[in-house]
């Protein structure tokens, strides 16, 4: 009896004991043994919570000699987290509190800190004051490429960069017969037709940015020809707005994980799809072979990405102030920077996984640091693509651009799939009804879409995206249905 219940208990020990055996040293306290407590709200990823989580317990036990437990809040995408932000303050203000529970809104592109900001959710961080040597052109810069890295009233600032673009998978390319994709447009080649990995921009705030990208990219192509008007705006955004419906039909699916995406690129299951760089690096380094060749390779579109920044803010009547100010302070010293690309391992670098993300401080772009960067040959500041983001064009339907993909593509994607296959891949059927996008015209959309969305009044703003949709899905049935020219 004891000789056959033997091995199993041998296995439960094991089983019991691997956690305790195989639990890395940390700083981090537990929730009960902790001095000192932190809540983080994020869209950042395991690696990124863990690696800060423990490098700042092991700055604040050396700076007061008192153990922290940082409580992170990972609840999605930034629209999740958006909704959980103002679902807390809204509670709190009708229980007649200050603020909520938490205390850092860490990560995520600037739109959604100019929007907590500007319900006044955020309080003034206090790093310009501490450290104004760490801010200037050489330094931290107020902006570049059109983007804003820190909110002139000093509520929310950059601490890594990121940019936008394309990973894909150079095996599946190469048995398509296909180069390379160099730009935004080249995706909407008929030869990507279910071979496409996109997310659902409604879940993702970089998403949509990736998509606002896209259609300035064809706006300022339109403009650059022809120069500035509100004939040529209009005339650029129905060109975004076609290659978004190219983009979509060319889709396999429309994940709620951008993450997802280099994960199926890199198993051969799309051959590419839009992606944050940090995403596709990490995927291109974790499948590369012993001889050094990967399959999976990222790159910025030319001339159609803008260099943005992950930011940072402190919420108004946050519990752990003092802490939430030196967890700001952190991340923009040298030993934050430095712990978004160093090696694994090397002095000052994560302990298990390169983060891939880029130091927003200029001054580590230099042969000194760079040597124990994982991505030695980036120089984000000097490889922009020459393009310049222009707010002006696009940045009040950004909202509201969610929400047209999701009527226009998302909603009527078996029709549009239906259509596309016929003008694409059969060479059938009526391309202008197919690219007929009058439903969601420029004019339109800043004069009457945008201001609905911005009312809140949600059934109004249903019943015109249901017709929206409706038109879409008539157009698709109907251009399948037709005779017409190859795209």
């Amino acid at each position: 009896m004891l000789k056959r219940v033997l091995p199993v208990l041998i296995v439960l020990a094991i089983v019991v004991a691997a956690p305790l055996v195989l639990r890395r040293d940390t700083q981090v306290a537990e929730a009960s043994d902790s001095q000192d407590r932190l809540v983080i709200i994020t869209p950042h990823n395991d690696s990124i919570r863990n690696e800060f989580g423990e490098a700042f317990a092991e700055y604040w036990m050396n700076k007061t000699g008192r153990t922290i437990y940082i409580d992170w809040r990972a609840p999605g995408g930034g629209g999740d987290i958006l909704k959980v932000i103002d679902g807390s303050f809204a509670a709190a203000e009708e229980l007649g509190k200050e603020g909520t529970e938490l205390d850092l809104f860490f990560g995520g592109g600037t739109r959604d800190f100019i929007k907590q900001a500007s319900r006044g959710h955020l309080a003034k961080i206090e790093v310009f004051d501490r450290h104004p040597e760490w801010f200037g052109d050489d330094e931290l810069p107020a902006g570049f490429s059109g983007e804003t890295y820190y909110d002139e009233d000093r509520r929310w600032v950059g601490v890594c960069l990121s940019q936008f673009g394309i990973v894909y998978n150079s095996d599946v390319l190469e048995w398509m017969g296909e180069e390379p994709p160099q730009k935004w447009s080249d995706l909407g080649s008929p030869s990507y037709f279910g071979k496409l990995a996109l997310a659902d921009p409604t879940k993702s705030s970089s998403v949509t940015k990736a998509f606002e990208m896209l259609v300035q990219e064809q706006m300022q192509e339109v403009i650059r020809e022809k120069g500035d008007s509100p004939e040529t705006r209009a005339e650029g955004w129905s060109r975004g707005m076609n290659l978004l419906q190219k983009l979509a039909a060319n889709a396999r699916y429309f994940t709620d994980s951008a993450s997802k995406i280099p994960h199926d690129v890199a198993m051969g299951n799309s051959a590419a799809g839009t992606c944050i760089d940090f995403y596709g690096r990490s995927f291109e380094d974790a499948v590369r072979d012993e001889k050094g060749r990967s399959r999976v390779r990222w790159i910025s579109p030319q001339g159609g990405t803008s260099l943005n920044v992950d930011s940072i803010a402190i919420f108004r009547g946050a519990p752990h102030m003092e802490i939430a100010q030196e967890f700001v302070v952190f991340c923009l010293s040298d030993q934050g920077q430095l712990l978004w690309n160093k090696k694994p391992g090397s002095p000052g670098g994560p302990k298990d996984r390169a983060l891939r993300r880029l130091p927003v401080r200029r001054s580590f772009y230099t042969a000194k640091w760079m040597e124990d960067f994982t991505d030695p040959d980036a120089l984000p500041y000097e490889r922009t693509g020459q393009f310049v983001y222009q707010p002006d064009l696009t940045v009040e339907a950004f909202d509201t651009l969610r929400l047209i993909f999701r009527a226009m593509c998302m909603d009527p994607y078996v029709e549009l799939k239906m259509a596309w296959n016929k003008l694409a891949v059969e060479g059938e059927g009526d391309l202008s009804l197919f690219y007929d996008v009058s439903a969601v015209n420029y004019e339109y959309v800043m004069n009457e879409l945008v201001p609905l969305v911005e009312s809140g009044d949600p059934i109004d703003l249903t019943r015109t995206l249901t017709r929206i949709s409706k038109q879409f899905r008539n157009n698709y049935r109907r251009a399948a249905e037709g005779k017409g020219d190859q795209p």
